[in-house]
């Protein structure tokens, strides 16, 4: 299971005590591209893309986009590298899928 944020600020009242309403919400998109993977207890934050192919480890806390085939984890996540689509952490390219990285 992952999370996806689509408030910045979670409030269940507005400033002057108010029950929020349907309205009341900042609601900002979430981009998750062909193949990517989110790992368990990962946490998406609003307005990120996560790019093609792309492997979030468990347990990160995205907060910034994510190239394609980019691999992130921690908190806050970091690009560690990159990965193929058959999962296995590349410099240049694959041999078996045949990847090739710019």
């Amino acid at each position: 299971m992952f999370v996806l944020r689509n408030d910045r600020m979670p409030r269940a009242v507005n400033p002057d005590g108010s029950l929020k309403q349907v309205d009341d919400w900042e609601v900002s998109p979430i981009l998750i591209k062909e193949g990517a993977a989110l790992g368990a207890n990962s946490t998406i934050l609003p307005g990120v893309t996560i790019g093609k192919w792309a492997l979030v480890g468990s347990g990160s806390v995205v907060t910034k986009d994510v190239p394609d085939f980019g691999l992130v984890y921690g908190n806050p996540a970091r690009l560690n590298g990159y990965v193929c689509k058959c999962g296995k952490k590349i410099i240049k390219e694959c041999k078996v899928c045949k990847v090739k990285l710019p």
